[in-house]
């Protein structure tokens, strides 16, 4: 595994859910779901989260982070044999306090020491990005947090990427991009984004255009990648 500095980064822009925050949290904290059901629950929650946004971004019909994430609660809970009212309002709650990873307040305050810009680039709304930054106290410690709102479409279109470059002022390769996700560090990569892949999760590689420059398991690893 190649853990080689990575050079001119001026910017570290990160994937918000499964990056930063870890969206297993929400589920994690209804206690009255069994807890065999309540892992199903939360990995169909999640593959279906990101299926819609995929969809949505192809058939030309945008719903916001919050309807998209709503809808594939509904899926999951209805799969589950769950008709619960409360327990849903509850866990779409527990979506806006969402935890950060362990890790994730000492990087940001060393990249921001180094004197490296810091943002967030996710599919999340507006709303639910600010009520996560705000749950995990990261305010300070990001200089941007960038929604898909802002241009209509998710991710993986590269009109995402571009909103990182046009809001921090930069050229593509002076920007480290980090995120969780295998299929999003790989289009990040096809867009011309230096990327960080954080592997948490164990995934394989991608056969999609693009390659992501580093893998890591942890953030953690990355203030050393970046000269932080």
């Amino acid at each position: 595994m190649n853990l080689s500095p990575l050079s001119g980064i001026r910017a570290c822009v990160f994937d918000a859910y499964g990056t930063l925050f870890d969206y297993a949290s929400a589920a994690s904290r209804c206690h009255e779901v069994p807890q065999t059901l309540r892992e199903k629950l939360n990995l169909l929650w999640r593959e279906k989260q990101l299926h819609y946004t995929w969809l949505r971004a192809l058939q030309g019909r945008h719903a916001d982070f919050w309807q998209v994430t709503g809808d594939a609660l509904d899926f999951a809970l209805e799969t589950a044999g769950i008709d619960d009212a409360a327990l849903r309002e509850r866990l779409m709650s527990q979506y806006l306090r969402l935890e950060a990873f362990p890790e994730v307040p000492q990087v940001l305050q060393r990249l921001k020491a180094a004197g490296l810009k810091t943002a967030i680039l996710s599919n999340g709304s507006p709303e639910m990005l600010e009520a996560a930054v705000r749950h995990a106290k990261l305010d300070s410690l990001l200089d941007a947090v960038l929604s898909v709102e802002a241009v209509g479409v998710y991710k993986p279109h590269p009109k995402v990427y571009q909103l990182a470059v046009d809001r921090l002022g930069l050229e593509p390769r002076a920007i480290a991009f980090q995120s969780s996700n295998a299929w999003d560090a790989w289009a990040a990569s096809a867009f011309g984004l230096r990327v960080v892949w954080c592997n948490r999760y164990g995934q394989r590689a991608e056969r999609l255009p693009g390659q992501p420059d580093r893998e890591i398991a942890s953030l953690a690893a990355l203030p050393a990648l970046v000269g932080a």
